[in-house]
């Protein structure tokens, strides 16, 4: 698995800036997938050699004012852009945000009143482990025959990783395994031991499915985007879903579900025995 996760950012997100979007010709014989190092280098205003000792991680500490300039270069999104911060303050050691807590396993009165307010929406509360720690009757009615909700408690990684019902029930299987791989990542990963754990676990039970994602998956899972579910009474299910942050001393993170088109709404609705209505279609 990769320990130069700064490194590995860098990499993939030079890769996957095309030149035209940064004013360079294309060329006939480009062989480099996005941006050359060289290219990069040029354009951030450092050496090419610097570059890749930031990629290679033979060199973990950039200033700020080389992180700005990648960020920069790389036309990294505001959220990108505070990822890379993360990585690069992490990779100095010696403080962790979260001290040595524990993974939330409690979920407050008042976070449990706003999940239930969300009926009939399919949502769902989840620790930095993926645990499933609480859910609307709405995200029972759509995981529970999959067999999502097996287990004490429940785990959204294990299910996706390790139980065979899982490539059925995701059509999607490979972006959902790599965006279980990046919610695992995200934050300190191995520097937790809790997580550490979990991922020695998934690299015995689940193998080169696991194990290479960790060392080729960046940390930064999308925050929102269009899933698949194949349900065994309603069908195939096009869901929009969005993944909000609470505050970190709850350390949880909620997961909405809503219909992506005409055929989820009558569906969801079927499932849950009222007409539809309730329940709309979020707008491309």
């Amino acid at each position: 698995m990769s320990d130069n996760e700064l490194g590995l950012f860098l990499r993939i997100r030079r890769e996957a800036v095309t030149p035209a979007a940064v004013g360079l010709p294309t060329g006939p014989r480009r062989r480099t997938p996005g941006l050359r190092r060289a290219e990069l280098a040029t354009l951030a205003g450092v050496s090419v050699e610097y570059l890749s000792r930031l990629e290679q991680g033979r060199d973990r500490r950039p200033s700020a004012q080389v992180l700005a300039a990648l960020a920069d270069a790389l036309g990294l999104t505001v959220g990108e852009r505070v990822h890379l911060h993360r990585l690069a303050k992490g990779a100095e050691g010696g403080f962790s945000c979260r001290g040595g807590a524990l993974p939330a396993r409690a979920v407050r009165p008042t976070v449990r009143r706003l999940l239930e307010s969300l009926e009939p929406a399919a949502a769902v509360l989840l620790n930095r482990l993926s645990e499933i720690l609480a859910w609307t009757e709405g995200y029972e009615r759509l995981a529970r025959p999959v067999g999502l909700l097996d287990g004490g408690p429940p785990n959204l990684a294990r299910f996706v990783f390790t139980d065979a019902r899982a490539r059925t029930a995701l059509p999607d299987w490979e972006h959902a395994a790599d965006e279980q791989v990046a919610a695992l990542k995200q934050g300190p990963y191995r520097a937790d031991p809790h997580v550490a754990r979990l991922a020695d676990e998934l690299t015995v039970t689940a193998g080169a499915a696991f194990a290479t994602r960790a060392s080729t998956v960046p940390g930064l899972p999308r925050p929102n985007g269009v899933t698949r579910l194949v349900h065994p009474e309603a069908g195939e299910l096009r869901l929009a879903y969005e993944s909000l942050d609470l505050p970190a001393d709850d350390d949880l993170r909620l997961v909405v579900h809503l219909p992506a088109d005409e055929a989820t709404v009558t569906a969801l609705a079927r499932l849950a025995g009222r007409r539809a209505g309730a329940l709309r279609v979020v707008p491309a």
